[in-house]
């Protein structure tokens, strides 16, 4: 059986990393956030300060890497995809490279995309997650724009807990 590949986009702090954790648990396949593990390594928070520029690169060659590297049997959802990448600089007004644009329409999520809409009861800042409300807010605009520009449908998750929120994806897998 062919991957299915699926991703979860939207809001910072729309409890993305718990869903993708109860799906683990549940045995789906999940691929971790890329700029989560940049931003935890040595100099990721200030690369992504310093330069979103060389930030996105990153992203772009570590959301590569992810890509090449997933195998199974079936679905695998990752936590956000290329067009997240675009939309980050997006946010940051700055120009989206043709590398960037190129993964976004050469690799291609067959999957449902699905969004985590931003969600006020559950969302906190933490040492990675350091926009405030509004800027989340305008976060979610941004990425799922760009996932729309490249001709994508987005499900919204609704707003329960993470074992609701999984079962919900399972039954459109």
């Amino acid at each position: 059986m062919p991957v299915q590949r699926a991703a979860i986009t939207g809001a910072p702090g729309a409890g993305k990393s718990t869903l993708l954790a109860e799906l683990s648990r549940r045995g789906v396949t999940t691929v971790e956030e890329v700029a989560r593990t940049i931003l935890r390594s040595a100099g990721g928070m200030a690369l992504r300060e310093e330069d979103p520029l060389a930030f996105a690169d990153a992203m772009l060659s570590a959301q590569l890497a992810a890509w090449d590297e997933t195998q199974a049997d079936g679905p695998v959802v990752f936590d956000r995809g290329f067009p997240d990448i675009a939309g980050f600089l997006r946010v940051e007004g700055l120009p989206v490279s043709g590398a960037i644009a190129r993964a976004c329409e050469e690799y291609r999520f067959d999957g449902p995309i699905f969004r985590a809409p931003p969600w006020r009861a559950i969302y906190t800042p933490d040492d990675e997650r350091i926009q405030d409300w509004q800027e989340a807010i305008a976060s979610d605009r941004a990425v799922c724009g760009a996932w729309r520009d490249h001709g994508y449908a987005l499900i919204d998750l609704p707003l329960v807990p993470a074992e609701e929120r999984a079962s919900f994806i399972l039954a459109r897998l």
